[in-house]
């Protein structure tokens, strides 16, 4: 940089900091008759976030652009020709650069001659003492070079008076404020309030997108009416929301000085308006947008899907799908079915073994192209299909990072009128609600397709008959979160039976605070304290718990901890552990309000917190890094004769005001009493034997898996049981899908493109032995992650690739022991996770005219395996346990 660049960088950061407007700028025209030269200059650099010794990507571009004035109209409005000559450009080399940039070598670009005389053509704009009123050129020409010549024209967008306005372009519409001082301007540009065509798409859970910071400025000096000096500079960080030091650092600074305006040059056109003026010039001009082109690069050496069929071995088979092997597999397929056709994908999904065929629909699923789901569509046959296959499908359209109407409409078609196996028309249901929910935030809720999905679920809603069904649909509504189906969930859980009530309000309770109304917490209140009629235990609990979590008024803290003192003792002790774990979570909402409570004395006593129940509630970290909070939490519910009534496990990320329910795994039993010939309370209606699970990951509720029903159910499985797990969740999930386009103010683009994919194996299992009257229930979570980030710089002479990739496999199991052959019950929970290797690749690929390189640099390592403390009294209870097993 020059010194006058220098000085002009320093009054740009004075001026930054606090320097207020002490006028207005001189009335800025250009001369007639005379050519203006500036001299104009654009570096761009890449870096990575990662503390790494490798080096990003550095480009710089040089020229002498000539500006001369064609037309004016006595109104002040200009007819400038912009033209730009003699560029040359440079990028670094594939040696470490030094920390300051200062004498760095570089390698010259050479520019084939269609690129130079393309970029020598001018264009035109219409100018008012600063602002770029329109923009003329030629529409056939190359996107990038013409996005490079918005760009420069970008730089003569000034404003001469302070305050704010919304200018027009290469970064789009944005809004951007002035400060003015005699001789200079700062313009400081909101670049996350530009609008413009939107290309691209973004996950739907905000946890799984990417963070975007970006800054720009410019500097201003103007003499004699005229601009004498640009500094315009931007810089943008992109980085993963789960981890920030995954990401891209982009910095950009374009320069426009004056060298010269004694030159004379060509006299103005006659015309009496612009468009006569536009007439006399040489070829076709027409008008352009300002906002900056998308240009899509052309992938030349990408794997196609016709070759990977050509190639596909239908021998292997064998397929891990908790190796990180699998997942990249995925992430590939995925992109070869971006762009592969119809034909193609029928044939791929019709020639694989029954062993690869869901893991190619989930791919399908995942890619979303109209061609992808035209296939699905000829492929599925909902009438003939083995349900696995069918549930397969739908899981993936439910677990999609953004899906599209389309989907919706496909799954939708897919089970009207048709005669469905029971697991699969479940499976459907439920799915339809959690498109219905990804679809409205992608503000897609008044589609014709969404409206259909809402109707499907209410009316059959409306007509179901039997209990069963009836869950479902409530399941489906809980999934969907619709505000206007409130009413509906508040009349199922005032008015319906047991199992349709709990699950109407575990509907409710998935719904943010703003819809928790008046309406909704005077329905909970009616339903904890039965005012009505009575109501199973865990609707209670679930209505309580919304009342504790959505902005709780102290009464209602107040009334809740006086109604344990005549609530059954395992009830009670579980409700006052939740109240009492509220004090210990920093951000929970009831947190401020129950401290004060609890300086009461009459409610924070002996008389009420001495309930001697084994029932318990438990939560706590498990990772906490600067991005994000990971906690795993357990609530265990417990009958007065010391059975398990319920027990909820629950893993949840927190980031950036974001929470996600990656697992909750409820497990329900009932009746266990009356098998060991104990009897129920007085008063109490002797439940059905009956044993169950219920599970969500990332925020949508699968269908309820019953183990057994009845005595008669639990002895056949017991004698048939082949010992082997329940699956729940076994394939491959698209978790991250984003594209952004970052148009650069010097007109050049930066495409961010992230994916990451999930292999994921969770099985459940229980076993009753009523010999040894002991219960044990096992999850056991295997997985591996793959996130691929990719930043991609494209100028009409020179394109970058920085990618980065990163692997980890996890596997996370929680075990229950629970004894019951003596009293008080002897309980055992056991949370580990085995060690956890990972690696992560950097990579940077450059191309510059005939040559390209490629730079690779990566680390690897091992987390060791841990076993999670819980809490005192479990951690006595397994000593207990395992010492009388040892004896």
């Amino acid at each position: 940089m020059n010194p006058q660049a220098v000085s002009g960088y320093i009054c740009l950061l004075c001026l930054s900091f606090g320097s207020t407007a002490r006028g207005n700028l001189q009335p800025l025209s250009f001369q007639p008759g005379i050519l203006y030269q500036y001299h104009y200059s654009l570096d761009v650099q890449l870096d990575y976030m990662s503390k790494l010794s490798l080096q990003g990507s550095w480009l710089k571009a040089e020229a002498l652009v000539q500006v001369h004035r064609l037309w004016r109209h006595p109104g002040g409005e200009e007819l400038l020709q912009v033209q730009i000559q003699d560029l040359k450009a440079q990028h670094a080399p594939e040696h470490k650069r030094s920390q300051d940039g200062a004498g760095d070598p570089s390698v010259e670009i050479a520019l084939s001659q269609e690129t130079q005389a393309e970029l020598q053509q001018p264009v035109f704009i219409s100018w008012n003492s600063g602002k770029v009123k329109a923009f003329y050129g030629n529409e056939a020409e190359s996107p990038l070079i013409s996005n490079l010549k918005r760009g420069l024209i970008s730089l003569l967008q000034v404003q001469p008076h302070p305050g704010t306005a919304v200018e027009e372009d290469v970064s789009g519409s944005c809004q951007v404020m002035y400060t003015v001082s005699n001789d200079s301007a700062v313009k400081t540009k909101d670049l996350l309030s530009c609008t413009k065509p939107n290309f691209g798409f973004a996950s739907v859970n905000k946890i799984f997108g990417v963070q975007w910071q970006p800054t720009s400025k410019s500097l201003y000096l103007v003499k004699d009416n005229l601009i004498q000096s640009v500094l315009a500079e931007e810089s943008h960080a992109v980085s993963l929301s789960l981890r920030s030091t995954t990401g891209i650092k982009i910095n950009s600074r374009q320069q426009l000085e004056l060298a010269s305006s004694s030159m004379p040059g060509p006299a103005e056109v006659p015309g009496q308006s612009l468009e006569d003026a536009l007439a006399g010039t040489e070829g076709k001009h027409q008008p352009l947008d300002m906002a900056c082109l998308h240009y899509r690069r052309v992938c030349t050496h990408c794997p196609s899907l016709r070759a990977y069929l050509k190639a596909f071995d239908s021998q292997k088979v064998k397929m891990d799908i908790a190796k990180v092997s699998t997942t990249w597999q995925f992430h590939r397929l995925i992109q070869m079915l971006h762009r592969a056709k119809k034909r193609d994908i029928l044939q791929l999904l019709r020639v694989a073994p029954e062993e690869m065929v869901p893991f190619f629909i989930e791919a399908a699923v995942a890619a979303q192209s109209a061609a992808s789901l035209a296939a699905l569509a000829d492929f599925l046959d909902f009438s003939k299909d083995p349900s696995s296959l069918l549930e397969k499908f739908l899981y993936a359209a439910a677990f999609s990072p953004r899906p599209s109407k389309e989907l919706l409409s496909l799954v939708l078609d897919k089970l009207q009128g048709k005669r469905l196996a029971p697991e699969v028309w479940e499976t459907g249901i439920v799915v339809i609600g959690s498109l219905i929910s990804k679809l409205c935030r992608q503000n897609l809720c008044g589609s014709q397709e969404v409206e259909r999905g809402v109707k499907t679920i209410l009316q059959g809603l409306g007509r179901a008959k039997e209990e069963s069904e009836v869950v479902i649909y409530l399941v489906s509504l809980r999934n969907a979160l619709l505000p206007e189906t409130i009413p509906t969930l508040l009349h199922y859980a005032e008015e319906g039976p047991a199992a349709v009530a709990a699950a109407a309000v575990a509907a409710l309770q998935g719904f943010p605070t703003q819809h928790i109304s008046g309406e909704v917490k005077r329905a909970m209140r009616r339903i904890f304290h039965e005012k009505r009629k009575s109501y199973e235990k865990t609707c209670r609990l679930t209505a309580a718990e919304i009342l504790l979590d959505n902005k709780p008024l102290p009464m209602d803290v107040i009334n809740i901890l006086l109604a344990t003192k005549e609530l059954e003792t395992e009830m009670a002790t579980l409700l006052q552990l939740k109240v009492q774990n509220s004090l210990r979570a920093e951000h929970h909402p009831a947190r401020k309000i129950v401290k004060d409570v609890m300086r009461d004395p009459q409610i924070n006593n002996y008389n009420y917190f001495s309930k001697p129940g084994i029932s318990s509630a438990f939560s706590g970290p498990l990772t906490v890094t600067q991005d994000l909070l990971s906690t795993f939490g357990l609530e265990l519910l417990f009958t007065e004769g010391g059975f398990l009534r319920k027990s909820l496990s629950d893993f949840s990320l927190f980031s950036r005001g974001h929470r996600l329910h990656v697992a909750q795994v409820t497990i329900e039993a009932q009746g266990m009493e009356s098998m060991l010939g104990e009897n129920t309370l007085e008063g109490e209606e002797e439940p059905e034997l009956m044993a169950g699970m219920s599970a969500t990951f990332f925020d949508v509720q699968l269908r309820p898996i019953v183990f057994f029903q009845g005595y008669t159910d639990l002895m056949a499985k017991v004698l048939l049981s082949s010992g082997e797990p329940t699956s729940v969740v076994r394939g491959n999930l698209l978790l991250m899908d984003h594209h952004q386009v970052i148009p650069l103010q010097s007109g050049l683009q930066v495409v961010i493109k992230l994916q990451g994919g999930l292999g994921l194996d969770i099985s459940a299992n229980m076993d009753v032995s009523i010999w040894e009257q002991e219960l044990k229930t096992s999850i056991s979570t295997r997985g591996s992650l793959a996130i691929d980030f990719q930043t991609e710089l494209d100028a009409p002479f020179f394109q970058t690739t920085m990618r980065s990739q990163t692997e980890v496999e996890t596997s996370i199991h929680f075990d229950t022991v629970l004894r019951f052959s003596a009293s008080p019950v002897l309980m055992c929970l056991q949370l580990r996770e085995d060690q956890v290797p990972y690696r992560e690749i950097f990579t940077i690929s450059k191309s510059a005219g005939s040559q390209s390189s490629t730079m690779r640099k990566g680390r690897q390592g091992t987390v060791a395996g841990r076993e999670f403390a819980l809490h005192g009294t479990n951690s006595k209870m397994c000593n207990l346990l395992l010492r009388e097993d040892k004896e």
